[in-house]
């Protein structure tokens, strides 16, 4: 049913039709709603007026009420400029505009008052501040004192003078006649005990705040409103997956306590036994597990892997687990054969590569049960893969496969959805974990077992590159390996793949006695494959490469790891590079290349690199520093859109909505109290643009 909110916005009142074609084409606002959604991202103080005499370089911005005393158009090389001196008595300084100039020479009196705000920059010893946003002062009103919310815009629309106080205006117009039809979707039990304030005040004090305070109100409430429904449609997914989808029931641990006492080299973390409980009391419990098991590089995550398929061959089921890459896949393979040899299980690698009579005996073996355990890349997805009792799942580096070839896996046993355990090198945050797998169990194997030694990761400019070759060499004269990595982002993919070869070239003449091997994306996978098992066996001393070196690969041998253009990586991307190395005995180097002018960003990420080793952390400062965008391939997770809560900074709130949202399923699972009607009645609005997370893993 159409309501109020649905009505097209050309037809508010000041709004026009050229106006909506442009808020339609350039930032998707198209209704009522659309607008009243389009929130501030920051404000301004305009309660302040600052003089000339007191501003400097520093100040983000400046508001000053001064007299326009002279304007002059200044013509350049090929450029003009419009000039206007302004004055407030304390000082003078300039207003400088270089666009739009026919409009301000109309717009501008001599000797007249005005109000100007923006952001003063030093000329040649004199202020100025360039297109600053300005307006004539009418001395018979008192000085106008209010916080201004700054929208979204494009370029687009400041051509055609669509500025944050148009919508402002806009919202003006819109809340009056669309007030009426705000309806409360919290209960008042919540609102009473967080002190939340209503919708309607929300959406006033958010969009024409008089003050700071009523600002704080109306964000604090629309992020607790927005984080509590993302996490009330994961929480009920998943209660729909316990309640629902039974799951076999295995709690033998004979095969397990045998592997633990005479065949398991080394103590398991405290964090692996603490994993290992979580998926036992899944595995026993009779309901369908679907478990994310997060950890960093190294961390042991594939022997917490191995012991969960041990659960299930105890209770007569087989195990699938499945890797990215066909390198990837036999290097999980050989390291978990000799345990199975020891255990006297059957286990087969099953790839692209995997001839005719290899498949067709993996395949009697899979349907007679007579093989345990199967290790295998995409192949494993094909429909002649069948089961005699799939139990478990094991997906690794989880987010590089998509949720259709997950959901395949899944229905390979049509008697009993198999149990699922995803694994990932890629930490995520805590706060985005709950909120893109809320509806998976999340566990977290953070510590390293003991004896690795931390990588050394310093930052080093293009000044110091023969130093850096000079240790290279010293590295190389001990016998390690080393890889370079060069950025191939597609955007300047010509311009990347010439420096990667310029690199390559002068990476063989600086260390001629070595073979120097080259990997990037655009090569086939065959010789990708070649190049990467040379440098495997040790026939290639030097590896330089893209990013498509693999996540997981484990050369012991490589010691060092020099990532050229570091500022043009991502943290987290950074930290799984580093990751390739710090795989053997000895002491190991991350080396992070960049020139000497860095953004503020870019520093911050050399200076987490450098400081710390922590995978949650510096997932946590990348949050920070980048949003929630594409951390761990998670615009293909159904992650609800954030409008106004931030992950990285409203993990508090987060907690108690979470809290919240599974109270209220736990005591009334179907919304049929009486307190609980707004909720219903808003979840019956809401489009569902989520995935069911909880039926794919």
């Amino acid at each position: 049913m159409a309501s109020v909110f649905d009505t097209r916005i050309e037809f508010l009142k000041g709004m026009g039709t050229a106006r909506a074609e442009l808020l339609n084409k350039e930032l998707g606002i198209f209704t009522f709603g659309d607008l009243l959604e389009h929130y501030p991202f920051r404000y301004e103080d305009r309660t302040r007026f600052s003089r000339i005499s007191e501003l400097n370089e520093q100040m983000p911005s400046a508001q000053i009420l001064g007299r326009i005393t002279g304007v002059e158009l200044v013509k350049g090389k090929g450029k003009q400029r419009l000039v206007a001196t302004f004055s407030d008595g304390t000082a003078s300084m300039e207003l400088v505009w270089f666009q739009s100039i026919g409009y301000f020479q109309k717009f501008l009196k001599i000797h007249s008052n005005y109000i100007v705000y923006g952001k003063p920059a030093l000329f040649g010893g004199i202020f100025t501040i360039q297109h600053p946003e300005i307006e004539l002062y009418q001395s018979d009103k008192p000085l106008p004192g209010y916080f201004q919310p700054i929208y979204s815009l494009t370029e687009k629309l400041r051509k055609k003078f669509i500025e944050s106080k148009s919508f402002t205006g806009w919202i003006r117009t819109l809340l009056p006649q669309v007030e009426p039809y705000i309806h409360e979707t919290l209960p008042e039990s919540i609102l009473t005990r967080y002190r939340l304030i209503s919708k309607k005040t929300a959406y006033q004090y958010l969009h024409l705040p008089g003050n700071l305070q009523e600002q704080n109100q109306a964000q604090r409430r629309l992020k607790f409103e927005e984080l509590f429904y993302n996490q009330l449609k994961l929480i009920s997914l998943s209660l729909v997956r316990k309640n629902e989808f039974a799951g076999q029931i295995f709690n033998k641990t004979s095969l397990l306590t045998t592997f633990y006492k005479d065949h398991l080299p080394f103590d398991l973390t405290g964090a692996q036994k603490r994993v290992i409980r979580e998926v036992f009391d899944d595995m026993k419990s009779g309901k369908q597990m679907n478990r994310l098991v997060q950890g960093d590089v190294g961390s042991g995550k594939t022997i917490v892997a191995f012991i969960t398929m041990l659960m299930a061959i105890d209770g007569g089921a087989q195990g699938c687990m499945m890797a990215p890459t066909e390198i990837l896949a036999q290097q999980h393979y050989t390291n978990l054969r000799k345990y199975c040899d020891l255990l006297h299980l059957n286990i087969r690698l099953l790839t692209g590569s995997s001839g005719k009579k290899e498949r067709k005996e993996i395949h009697e073996g899979l349907l007679n049960g007579s093989l345990h355990i199967l290790v295998g890349t995409h192949a494993v997805l094909e429909d002649v893969v069948q089961f005699h009792n799939l139990g478990i799942c094991i997906i690794d580096e989880q987010h590089r496969f998509g949720v259709a070839q997950r959901a395949r896996l899944w229905e390979k046993n049509t008697r009993t959805y198999p149990h699922m355990l995803v694994m990932t090198a890629t930490p995520i945050p805590r706060t985005l974990a709950m909120t893109l797998f809320g509806d998976l169990d999340i566990s977290e194997i953070d510590e390293l077992p003991p004896g690795r030694k931390p990588i050394k990761t310093v930052h080093r400019y293009e000044a110091n590159r023969l130093a850096v070759w000079g240790f290279m060499r010293e590295e190389l004269a001990k016998g390690r390996q080393i890889y370079v990595v060069f950025p191939l982002i597609e955007e300047s993919e010509k311009l990347d793949l010439k420096n990667l070869f310029d690199g390559y070239e002068n990476i063989r003449a600086a260390f001629p006695e070595y073979a120097v091997s080259i990997v990037h994306g655009k090569m086939k996978p065959k010789d990708k494959d070649y190049e990467m098992q040379r440098f495997k066996k040790g026939e290639t001393q030097i590896m330089v490469a893209t990013t498509v070196i693999e996540v997981g690969v484990d050369v012991p041998n490589a010691s060092v790891m020099v990532i050229e253009s570091a500022h043009r990586f991502g943290l987290s991307q950074l930290h799984q590079l580093r990751g390739r190395v710090g795989r053997g005995a000895e002491q190991s180097y991350c080396i992070l290349m960049t020139g000497y002018e860095l953004s503020k960003d870019t520093r911050k990420r050399m200076e987490t690199m450098v400081e710390s080793e922590n995978g949650f952390y510096i997932s946590k400062i990348d949050l920070e520093l980048r949003g929630p965008g594409d951390l761990a391939g998670t615009q293909q997770s159904g992650l609800v859109d954030l409008k106004i809560a931030n992950l990285a900074r409203d993990e508090e709130i987060l907690r108690i909505a979470r809290e919240e949202a599974f109270d209220i399923l736990h005591k009334d699972p179907g919304l049929e109290f009486a307190e609980h009607l707004p909720i219903k009645m808003h979840l019956s609005k809401i489009k569902d643009k989520s995935l069911s997370w909880s039926r794919i893993s």
